[in-house]
């Protein structure tokens, strides 16, 4: 019983990790990189489809991304798609690929960023401190219905507590990486 119950901790804390870690690779940081238009949905015959699904985006360069659609009908959509996703980028066409233009960030959108990325760090580090919470009351419930002893629970707790140092630590070494990344001129 204690077993599993440390199980799902870790699992859960380890998924506020890796939320943590997906919102990080949404933010811009001046040099291309796929994952910028992953949240992009563009209108495929009336049906909003990932960008993914209606074509290849490559970064062919560290501050160009380019989309080639399969079907070059859906050139003005995949445009629009990305100006309506405000990503503040300003994509254009060709007649054959469309290709978005990563402009450098300038020192007071770094900042902006900076404090950007330390919000969904607290959000998660937030979320990981609830987890702890949770499975602490339920391994006090746990030994009030005299599944396990007092002294299992506090082993309990203890290693709950070690597994929230751990995903603290990696949710603040995420966030370093991603600040030194912005502020890299």
């Amino acid at each position: 019983m204690l077993k599993q119950i440390l199980k799902d901790a870790e699992t859960r804390m380890h998924k506020a990790v890796e939320v943590v870690r997906t919102e990080l690779t949404k933010i811009r940081t001046g040099k291309a990189t796929t994952a910028l238009l992953d949240a992009v949905r563009v209108d495929y015959y009336g049906t909003m489809t990932p960008l993914q699904q209606v074509g290849s985006v490559s970064v062919p360069d560290v501050h160009l991304l380019t989309v080639t659609p399969w079907d070059k009908g859906m050139l003005t959509n995949i445009e629009k798609a990305i100006l309506t996703a405000n990503l503040g980028l300003n994509p254009s066409n060709d007649g054959t690929v469309v290709r978005v233009p990563i402009p450098p960030l300038n020192e007071e959108r770094r900042k902006e960023l900076v404090k950007l990325i330390k919000k969904f760090g607290e959000e998660g580090k937030i979320a990981i401190r609830n987890i702890r919470r949770d499975i602490n009351e339920h391994l006090k419930k746990s030994e009030k219905k005299e599944h396990f002893s007092e002294d299992e629970r506090k082993r309990g707790e203890q290693e709950v507590q070690k597994y929230t140092d751990h995903h603290i630590k990696e949710v603040d070494n995420l966030l370093a990486l991603k600040e030194k990344e912005i502020m890299e001129v």
